[in-house]
């Protein structure tokens, strides 16, 4: 049985050795609002690339998408019938399809062409997927996947006409190879700790960030639990974070309570901004975060 406490409790401590100062003279009121793609959103705070949410509470990927719509919010999904990512799409959130590295590249391009089809904003894939514990390749629920090369994520992007975005990027290699790709934004992520002691995902942003120089959103994921995580993950260069198991147990209550739970962080990050002197999220400055020892 593989394990996934140790990836995520580091994840965790290294969060929380993350330490700000306060810049209090002339500082102002801040705004949360954050543009991608040529779109505006209330809030860097969206959801993460779930599935099968209908194990948590009825109907739960919808929920969960809807709880993203009236947040103003990027709204992230994985795994799913065409049918499901068409009802997910109707609830008017902005999407963004995840795609899993099928073995069978006719059936990630099929998967490319009718999100598009059907209005999410961009397409993707987690690249993580592509193997299993014990060193073949992944089958999930019954589909079998594969590791991809450049070349065929360079035909995805290619094909996808929208922007493509690579999940489960952990290495500046992975960033260099992404962007080679012709990559139109990268997820930092472990995946919930899909590898042991897996580095965390915000120690791994400045390298990647260095590769990027700018010229990509760059993403974290992965143990992100309030507006304080979001603040340090946007302070050291993150565009935006995705949250999903912190709001996972809220479905249940529906969109309402999921959505709440947004608009609270996206108020703790203003708190944050305010009392550290950053108006807007382009006003971000890294400089802010001291490290103490682990």
């Amino acid at each position: 049985m593989q394990l996934t406490s140790n990836s995520d409790k580091i994840t965790r401590d290294y969060y929380d050795s993350l330490l700000i100062e306060t810049r209090y003279l002339g500082a102002v009121i801040p705004t949360t609002e954050m543009t991608l793609f040529g779109e505006t959103f209330r809030t860097p705070v969206m959801t993460a690339a779930l599935s099968h949410l209908h194990n948590t509470a009825q109907n739960g990927m919808t929920v969960y998408a809807q709880a993203a719509a009236q947040s103003g919010a990027v709204h992230w999904v994985g795994m799913g019938s065409d049918e499901e990512l068409e009802e997910i799409v109707a609830t008017g959130a902005r999407t963004i399809k995840i795609i899993k590295p099928h073995a069978d590249n006719r059936e990630v391009l099929r998967k490319i062409e009718h999100a598009v089809r059907v209005g999410c904003m961009a397409v993707g894939m987690d690249i993580d997927h592509a193997f299993n514990s014990e060193g073949g390749y992944d089958n999930v629920f019954g589909l079998p996947m594969k590791a991809k090369s450049t070349e065929e994520l360079t035909e995805f992007v290619q094909a996808a006409g929208v922007p493509f975005i690579v999940k489960g990027v952990l290495s500046p290699r992975d960033a260099e190879k992404c962007l080679k790709a012709g990559c139109a934004g990268m997820v930092v992520s472990h995946h919930h700790g899909m590898v042991q002691y897996a580095i965390p995902p915000l120690m791994a942003l400045p390298d990647i960030l260095s590769v990027t120089g700018g010229s990509v959103p760059v993403f974290v994921d992965c143990g992100i639990e309030s507006g304080m995580d979001v603040y340090k993950c946007l302070a050291l260069g993150a565009k935006a974070v995705s949250v999903g198991r912190h709001l996972m147990p809220l479905l249940k209550d529906g969109a309402e309570a999921v959505s709440q739970r947004i608009n609270e962080m996206t108020a703790e990050l203003a708190g944050v901004m305010a009392r550290t002197g950053v108006s807007s999220l382009d006003k971000m400055d890294p400089t802010v975060i001291h490290r103490r020892a682990f």
